[in-house]
């Protein structure tokens, strides 16, 4: 009897600690299915990528104890991840998007709950057949708000893995706002950006050649911003601006920055040559955003016509336009056309963007005004320059902010910025483009803990561009020339 007992006992406690060992276990083991998409941070679910992107690492929203991904690949290969969050191994993952080109991904998500696991719906990821080719991206880095210059600076990204380094900050440059970076077609051989402040100049790196330029040329009435390349490298068109900015004090509506003034001209580096020409300098409009066209013969801009600031901002609207440009002579051509004629359905056209390959032209379009990044109605259009037609990416917009964008070299990928998160914080995402002009559903920029990043940086993303290789910026030479006030002076042609 009392060996009967002890036998019951025996068999009764090895089956408590197996239960208990399989409630608890870190794999999934007979999980219970449920029909819906796990709710994942950040939805990574139906996008499109290029081979080679960082891991998509996500984070499982709401409580749980632990998360099992598994990645298949169409092609084959497979991939597990198990922890806190799906945080998958660089190199397993580079392989398995290189061996499923063209293909499918995936995703199989299990979650424990209480003890139980529970496993969502399959989704999947398709790696496109267009590769980025791009090493990364640069971005400035900014506080969500423009009371003061707080700690900002531009910043490189490696698209490949998910290591950020520093362009330049202004904890080099205290006081300064460091704005509009470019770089030339993705190359960054040629380099510019503006520096706002006490110590304020444009700076521009040419073959490794930095010079510092005189912030204002009295003869054009302001500084030089908004900067884009000609694809020779042999000019850089900017705008020069009198900007002002005014908060609001209704819900929904922050911070709006305005122009007194702009108008557009081209620099020549090599002689130190402003071409300022009234074809895109008037008195009776504001000229603004300008950039060359791949073949480097015409240039856009956006136009409005002047109204009173800051009585009559909300009335301010931009139409995108055209003016030919001669690189040989270093003369604009007339006359002005209007490619996109915004003010006839009383929005505003800002951010015009032509994809490499010279089909198309991206832009933001918003109700008023020339600073669309705080305008929650703001969204993405394209413009098809062989037929003339333009729509709505409702592919990849979104019920908040979406603007700033920038094309990669081989035109079919976007990188742009939106508040679709929180509606405070710009982040970065990227969509495929297809030859038809058509763009898959965007992905946020890849971080190793998504949540554990992006709640943890109390900044926005901007003005963000592909890059094929890393800057190469002295970053303590850049800071030492910014504050000598050495600078050279520029002259109108």
């Amino acid at each position: 009897m009392q060996n009967h007992v002890t036998t019951r006992r025996y068999t009764w406690i090895v089956a408590a600690v197996a239960l208990l060992w399989t409630s608890c276990t870190s794999t999934p083991d007979h999980p219970t299915p449920l029909d819906e998409w796990p709710n994942i941070y950040p939805d990574y679910v139906g996008t499109t990528i290029p081979d080679g992107i960082a891991p998509l690492n996500f984070n499982v929203v709401g409580d749980c104890e632990v998360v099992d991904v598994v990645v298949k690949g169409a092609k084959g290969g497979e991939l597990h991840a198990n922890g806190d969050f799906a945080d998958f191994d660089i190199d397993e993952w580079h392989a398995l998007t290189a061996q499923n080109r063209g293909a499918d991904l995936t995703f199989t998500v299990c979650v424990r709950r209480d003890g139980a696991w529970i496993q969502y719906r399959d989704f999947t990821v398709s790696v496109s057949s267009d590769p980025l080719d791009e090493w990364g991206l640069t971005y400035r880095r900014i506080p969500p708000g423009y009371e003061v210059y707080g700690k900002m600076g531009l910043y490189q990204r490696d698209l490949s893995s998910f290591d950020e380094l520093p362009i330049l900050e202004n904890t080099a440059v205290p006081g300064a706002c460091l704005n509009c970076h470019a770089s030339n077609h993705t190359v960054p051989d040629n380099f510019t950006f503006h520096i706002r402040g006490d110590h304020g100049a444009t700076l521009i790196q040419r073959g490794g050649q930095m010079e510092l330029l005189k912030a204002r040329n009295d003869s054009i009435g302001g500084s030089m911003v908004y900067p884009y390349w000609h694809p020779s490298g042999q000019y850089v068109a900017y705008s020069t601006n009198k900007t002002n900015q005014s908060f609001h004090a209704v819900a929904g509506e922050r911070i709006e920055v305005f122009d007194h003034a702009s108008d557009v001209l081209v620099y020549h580096p090599e002689s130190h040559e402003i071409l300022f020409d009234t074809l895109v300098a008037t008195r009776d409009h504001f000229e603004n955003y300008p950039v060359f066209s791949p073949d480097g013969r015409t240039l856009y801009f956006c136009s409005a016509a002047a109204k009173e600031i800051p009585a009559e901002y909300k009335e301010i609207r931009y139409n995108l336009c055209k003016v030919g440009f001669d690189p040989e002579k270093g003369v604009f051509v007339g006359p002005v056309d209007t490619i996109f004629n915004a003010r006839q359905m009383a929005k505003s056209a800002n951010h015009p963007r032509p994809s490499y390959d010279g089909r198309f032209l991206l832009f933001t379009l918003s109700d008023y005004g020339c600073f669309p990044i705080w305008h929650k109605e703001a969204d993405q259009w394209l413009l098809d320059l062989q037929s003339g037609e333009a729509r709505a990416l409702d592919e990849v917009n979104s019920d908040n902010t979406d603007s700033y964008h920038n094309w990669s070299d081989n035109s079919r990928w976007i990188v742009f910025t939106s508040r679709r998160g929180d509606g405070y914080y710009t982040t970065l995402y990227l969509a495929h483009v297809a030859p038809d002009g058509r763009m898959t559903k965007p992905f946020m920029l890849p971080q190793r803990n998504p949540w554990a990043y992006y709640d943890g940086t109390l900044y926005s993303f901007n003005t963000p561009d592909f890059t094929k290789v890393k800057v190469d910026l002295d970053a303590h030479a850049a800071a030492r020339a910014i504050l000598s006030d050495k600078r050279t002076e520029t002259k109108v042609r």
